[in-house]
């Protein structure tokens, strides 16, 4: 028995999978795969963060819908990765977010946001709120240099610390011997194929959309996303070693090097998540179904009593009603 109704799907689908390996050769779950005959749930939610949902194994597989098997590894396995991020969350309290993060997100953000500029304006002398400032160090009049660092150093030690206990328990979860930890080589090659998406190509030919037809476009929407963040952060860094090294303050010129990393950032920061928006949308993955969503509305006012129309297969069920039986249990 699994914890979960996703893990008992994606269970009976690696159960499947292992009798057939058609699809071995196309990225890294399906080795990691054979090298069990039997899953726990640390196993299977390794193999769902192993999935990039590039759609190869479902357009390759002979057992893939409408056949019987049903077999749709790519929609069980992300909906599988999504819950182990609740499951993983540190503190544990926080996991409960996960079912409500849009809702979540919104409300700390609106509430972060009130409470800085209310504080920023309370402890912020009048004249030098409303003053005109110019030349070096003219930001740090309104905001002291060690004070902004203190409070964006907080939140970013925060998400580091979170991401490393995180990463302990999903670690001890999956029952990785501690000899694994040292192997150096195993570590830099997954550093690599991480900073290179080496599984996000579908096999060799790209990734799969609904429309059935391979393309690279999402590697390199997400390569800008990243590498947009790598290069604001190394804005920040380069600024710090200005500040502490140089005693050059902010703001700096258009041609030194933090301000051409963060425009180059946040290009790949603009570029990326618009370009992946515009992909889903093109593929016609995230258009609404008004039909689907007033079901899906209606049955979360009478808190699920009926469940969401759905395919008579496990996958589907599981899937479809997922949003609703969150809803219905209180979550």
């Amino acid at each position: 028995m699994h914890g979960t109704r996703i893990l008992e799907e994606a269970d009976r689908l690696m159960t499947v999978c292992n009798s057939c390996r058609y699809c071995e050769g196309l990225c890294a779950v399906f080795p990691a795969m054979e090298m069990r005959r039997s899953f726990s749930d640390g196993d299977l939610n390794y193999l769902a963060n192993l999935c990039h949902s590039c759609g190869a194994c479902y357009t390759d597989c002979q057992f893939s819908p409408p056949h019987e098997f049903n077999v749709n590894v790519p929609q069980t396995l992300a909906i599988a990765r999504n819950e182990s991020y609740a499951a993983y969350a540190w503190p544990r309290a926080f996991s409960g977010a996960f079912a409500r993060n849009g809702l979540a997100i919104s409300v700390i953000a609106a509430l972060s946001i009130a409470a800085f500029i209310f504080g920023f304006a309370a402890f912020t002398d009048r004249k030098v709120l409303l003053g005109i400032h110019t030349g070096p160090g003219a930001f740090y009049q309104l905001m002291p240099h060690n004070a902004m660092a203190a409070l964006f150093g907080a939140a970013f030690l925060y998400a580091i610390v979170a991401l490393i206990m995180g990463v302990r328990a999903f670690w001890r979860d999956i029952g990785e011997p501690v000899g694994m930890k040292l192997d150096a080589k195993s570590l830099l090659q997954a550093i690599r194929d991480a900073g290179e998406l080496r599984y996000l190509d579908g096999g060799g030919v790209g990734c799969f959309n609904e429309d059935d037809k391979p393309t690279d476009r999402r590697k390199i929407y997400h390569h800008l996303t990243f590498y947009g963040f790598a290069l604001c952060f190394a804005a920040t860094c380069v600024a710090t070693l200005y500040h502490f090294l140089f005693a050059r303050e902010a703001p700096y010129a258009w041609w030194d090097l933090p301000v051409v990393l963060g425009t180059l950032g946040g290009l790949g920061l603009l570029i990326g998540p618009v370009g992946l928006l515009a992909e889903k949308w093109s593929s016609g993955a995230i258009r609404p179904r008004w039909g689907r969503c007033w079901r899906c509305i209606s049955a979360w006012y009478s808190r699920c009593s009926s469940p969401c129309p759905t395919a008579n297969s496990s996958t589907a069920s599981i899937v479809s009603s997922h949003w609703c039986a969150m809803r219905g249990s209180g979550r």
